[in-house]
């Protein structure tokens, strides 16, 4: 059987990072909060707790034999080319990370989709408690396509361990609410998503929310045309029109928000669509 990471490795990374986020973001915000933290710590921690339930029950038992088999069988894109250990794992790095853009874009464009990714999306401030804020029905319903990546890429379980960790350390990263220079967040900004790149994904403007989907490494916003970096943070709304009032995200009302009969979530009561025009160029990152 291939080797893969220690999950307590795993663990203590993500959840050392995660408290340190916490930290810096407190002492260096980007943006200004409206919803008491400890509040919406809570409530995403919650939300995360019955994700990791289902992933558990669900992804787990299935993804890492997924992977195994593959190996296995010789199945898959990187068993039929010959590749030195080191570029196989960057390769299979790479084209996981490409197709979860994929990914990402159908939740945003496939109206059932939508409805259990809205969730993430209602959040009113954007934090790194954000980062692990997903619907276990989104979750779910990502299984089979994880699967499908794992096995059509050939990914071992080594690569797909290593693309989990890098992957859950950026998500924390780029929620975050943590104020870096300008100037380095515009170098970061062209390998790796970056809290100034992601928190335009959170505006509450549709066409800004339609951009930014890459999660890990910038580059496929920057093939597909779909990066936006120009607006400033100040003139971000984080959410969705819709769901402004802070009594309407509460724990149980966002648990049932798939569920329930669904608005025109761009469009606030008594509005039109929103949307804007952005200032040019659009690929310099505003502060």
């Amino acid at each position: 059987m291939a080797e893969t990471l220690p999950p307590v490795l795993s663990y203590a990374v993500i959840g050392g990072l995660f408290v340190l986020l916490l930290v810096l973001e407190g002492l260096r915000p980007l943006r200004r909060t409206v919803e008491p933290k400890p509040r919406r710590v809570a409530r995403n921690l919650g939300l995360a707790g019955l994700g990791l339930a289902v992933l558990n029950l669900i992804q787990m038992p299935l993804l890492l034999p997924v992977a195994e088999w593959a190996r296995r069988e010789h199945f898959g894109l990187l068993h039929w080319v010959a590749l030195p250990r080191a570029v196989e794992v960057a390769a299979a790095v790479l084209l996981l990370d490409y197709t979860l853009w994929h990914w990402h874009w159908l939740t945003h464009r496939v109206p059932f989709l939508w409805r259990f990714h809205l969730v993430h999306h209602v959040d009113l401030d954007m934090d790194a408690s954000t980062a692990l804020r997903f619907h276990f029905g989104e979750l779910a319903l990502s299984v089979p396509y994880r699967l499908m990546q794992v096995a059509v890429i050939g990914a071992d379980t080594f690569a797909v361990a290593v693309w989990q960790l890098l992957l859950t350390a950026s998500i924390l990263f780029h929620h975050s609410n943590l104020r870096l220079p300008a100037g380095l967040e515009r170098v970061l900004v062209r390998v790796v998503v970056t809290p100034r790149m992601h928190g335009i994904h959170h505006s509450d403007y549709e066409n800004e929310t339609n951009s930014n989907w890459s999660s890990l490494l910038s580059a496929w916003d920057y093939l597909h045309g779909t990066l936006v970096l120009s607006v400033p943070q100040r003139a971000i709304g984080i959410g969705v029109p819709s769901y402004r009032d802070a009594r309407e995200v509460r724990f149980v009302k966002v648990l049932a928000l798939p569920f329930r009969a669904q608005r025109e979530d761009w469009r606030p009561q008594g509005g039109g669509l929103r949307r804007r025009d952005h200032p040019e160029p659009t690929r310099r990152l505003a502060e």
